[in-house]
């Protein structure tokens, strides 16, 4: 139990010593400033606030007739009527003080939350793409939305509910010592200790319930989204019911962890009240016992009494300013624990720009796996010459769309090299390398705006002409043109609103604007019909020309004039050659054509036979209709 505290405090104190210098900005001083006046409106708004139950007790003895000698204030305020009107002034000044703190700490709780959140942003996508195809995107947008909230809950809380608190019942014990007496001072302090030591294990125990809540939200949430971003596929096989019931399920053990929470808060709420209670019992009966023995007036126990109402405000509030600390601790904790993830795939030191003159891709003897036990890429070598059109075919699982996922170094080789015009992609910048490949994948995912920023994508700074342009070259401009917000139609969540080859098309036109030397086609007609594959690929065929192009193709009648087609089987190069070399081979290739001639060939037959059904159907109805 000890080694969990330890570990749990070690914890608590790293994340606070990381949150630091979002709260202390080293490069704004206009922030530093501003946390320095807040600090000093708070100590005097606490002073102010102490002082008013002075004028409280005063002003009880002047009614009463009992005060022994006069307070030392300017004869214009010793009657009782000013007395009283002083009592209420200073807890109206001690208010304007506490909100212009709050509104000078405005600006520094939310620059830390910007700085945290954009941070964490930039991080997110500098993390490998193992990382993200490991991890669901509803989970980790949770952590990032619990985690900058987190971040305000610490920052306003410390600074501006804490350390307040402290003060004050460090001002209230020194009255109380200097007036009153140790007794006094002792009873308060053993009360102000048993409440902070039962609120704190009893947030503790809540905190663990805390957490199953959100776990429970967490997951709740990632299914909801991860069941929404594929409604289709929820559609296509009629499993609404079953997605509810996991969803439900999720929202269970919500339900379950979220009642506990609350019946926990009542408890605590509950034990916090009974030792404050317990607390101002005693020392109230101290100070009435006083009163009958007149060694104190009325006006004393009037004012001790002030001083502990004032003191079981910020009490009640640190047991919320703990449970929201902690929990805002543990949400930035998680988030902390997301900027600590390392990049699997860094820039050298020492690394340059790509400089591209012709260029030639090149990968030499590379071996590559996900995991040890599953070799991948086992010693592949092929050259892309300037120019040229080299295709990448075999079957599910050889190794094909890798081989495009090494070229943009979403991973890095185990052994070997690839190079692009001789210089080691793991030796240039990543920005400079991913400048100057384009790619249209199989499955194109839009973003949920324009058709013009998608489009736009490709280079952000293009015109409206360029942007044009791009989708007149890949025959998508008369179709936007056509619809009622042109351009600037919205494409729907993942691009749903456009079908596979309009999709295709804004690939394509979005890879013709960012004009990249390289371009990489992966199995970028594989989805699509034969005949909008003919219109895709005669698209393909003008992005391509000129440019070294890397095909990885499923189809192989997209590939026929390709200037060197690789045939890949179980992580290594089978064949290779252009297609009539290979069906001269009688190979891998070769039976690979005949399956998919065969197929092709059953498809045409099916589609001639369902025309000449319809036909005959249609001759039948119009005979019947003359006779």
């Amino acid at each position: 139990m000890a080694e969990k505290t330890v570990s749990a405090d070690t914890s608590t104190l790293t994340t606070l010593r990381n949150l630091w210098p979002y709260m202390w900005p080293a490069d704004r001083a206009d922030l530093r400033a501003r946390v320095t006046w807040a600090t000093l409106l708070l100590v005097v708004a606490k002073v102010t606030l102490v002082a008013g139950p002075y004028f409280f007790k005063w002003a009880t003895d002047a009614l009463a007739g009992a005060a022994k000698t006069p307070p030392p204030l300017p004869s214009f305020l010793l009657a009782p009527v000013m007395l009283v009107v002083a009592y209420n002034v200073l807890r109206l000044v001690q208010l304007g003080f506490n909100q212009l703190r709050d509104a000078l700490f405005a600006r520094v709780g939310q620059h830390a939350v910007r700085q945290l959140a954009f941070r964490t942003f930039v991080h997110m996508h500098q993390l490998s793409l193992r990382f993200h195809l490991e991890r669901r995107t509803g989970g980790l947008s949770r952590i990032i939305e619990r985690g900058t909230k987190g971040i305000e809950t610490i920052v306003r809380f410390i600074m501006l509910n804490t350390a307040p608190t402290i003060l004050e019942f460090g001002l209230t014990a020194g009255i109380f010592g200097f007036t009153y007496g140790w007794k006094y001072v002792a009873v308060v302090a053993v009360t102000v200790w048993l409440y902070v030591w039962f609120t704190v294990k009893a947030s503790d125990w809540r905190i663990s319930i805390r957490r199953d809540m959100n776990d429970s939200d967490t997951d709740a949430n990632t299914k909801a989204i991860d069941s929404l971003l594929n409604f289709e596929t929820v559609k296509y096989f009629t499993n609404e019911r079953m997605e509810a019931d996991r969803f439900d399920r999720s929202m269970a053990r919500y339900e379950i962890a979220a009642t506990k929470t609350w019946t926990s808060l009542g408890w605590l709420n509950f034990g916090q009240g009974f030792i404050f209670g317990v607390g101002t019992v005693v020392v109230m009966c101290m100070s009435a016992l006083e009163v009958q023995a007149h060694t104190q007036t009325v006006g004393d126990f009037v004012f001790i009494n002030a001083m502990l109402v004032q003191l079981s405000v910020p009490l009640n509030f640190i047991g919320f300013i703990y449970r929201e600390i902690r929990q805002g601790l543990t949400d930035i904790e998680h988030m902390f624990d997301l900027l600590d993830v390392p990049q699997e795939i860094v820039d050298k030191p020492d690394a340059k720009p790509l400089v591209v003159s012709a260029g030639k891709v090149e990968f030499r003897d590379v071996h590559f796996s996900y995991d040890q036990n599953r070799k991948i890429l086992k010693g592949v070598s092929f050259e892309v010459p300037a120019g040229k059109t080299v295709a990448i075919v075999g079957p599910s699982g050889a190794g094909k769309s890798t081989i495009s996922r090494l070229l943009f170094r979403f991973y890095d080789v185990q052994g070997g090299q690839v190079l692009i015009d001789g210089q080691d992609i793991r030796d240039v910048t990543q920005e400079s390398l991913r400048a100057v490949l384009g790619m249209v994948p199989q499955d194109t995912v839009l973003f949920n705006d324009t058709i013009a920023y998608n489009i736009r994508y490709g280079r952000v700074g293009a015109s409206e002409e360029e942007v044009q342009k791009a989708a007149e070259l890949a025959q998508i401009g008369p179709f936007i043109e056509k619809l009622p917000d042109g351009y600037k139609s919205m494409v729907g969540e993942r691009g749903l609103k456009l079908s596979g080859g309009e999709k295709q098309r804004v690939a394509i036109a979005r890879t013709i604007l960012k004009a990249p030397p390289i371009l990489m086609l992966d199995e970028a007609t594989s989805a699509l019909d034969s005949h909008t594959e003919q219109e895709i690929q005669a698209a393909l065929d003008l992005v391509s020309k000129g440019r070294t192009t890397i095909v990885i193709a499923h189809r192989l009648s997209t590939v026929i004039s390709a200037d060197e087609i690789i045939v890949l089987k179980d992580g290594q190069i089978a064949e290779r050659g252009t297609h009539v070399d290979l069906m001269r081979k009688h190979g891998l290739y070769a039976s690979m054509w005949d399956r998919q001639r065969e197929a092709t060939e059953a498809e045409e037959r099916l589609r001639i036979a369902r025309e000449s059904d319809e036909l005959g159907v249609v001759v039948r109805r119009r005979t019947s209709e003359v006779s």
